[in-house]
């Protein structure tokens, strides 16, 4: 899910995995594989992604829609 996420965020506001990869201090790869879901995020990377995009990490994770419901109950 986060994959998916991260992609539709990034694509959203007209970036590259390359810009977004210099917001994250990571490489172009890292943001591939994180939207492929072959690389698990780090805490640190959620929280980057979260501030970066202005979303909360339920968001980004799965565990809420677009409207702020849970998912996960």
């Amino acid at each position: 899910m986060y994959g998916q996420r991260l992609k539709e965020l990034r694509e959203e506001r007209g970036l590259s995995q390359a810009e977004v990869a210099a917001l994250l201090h990571c490489s172009q790869r890292t943001v591939s594989r994180y939207e492929l879901e072959q690389l698990d995020l780090s805490t640190e990377a959620i929280v980057a992604i979260c501030r970066i995009f202005k979303i909360s990490a339920d968001y980004l994770l799965g565990m809420e829609d677009e409207t702020g419901a849970k998912a996960y109950r």
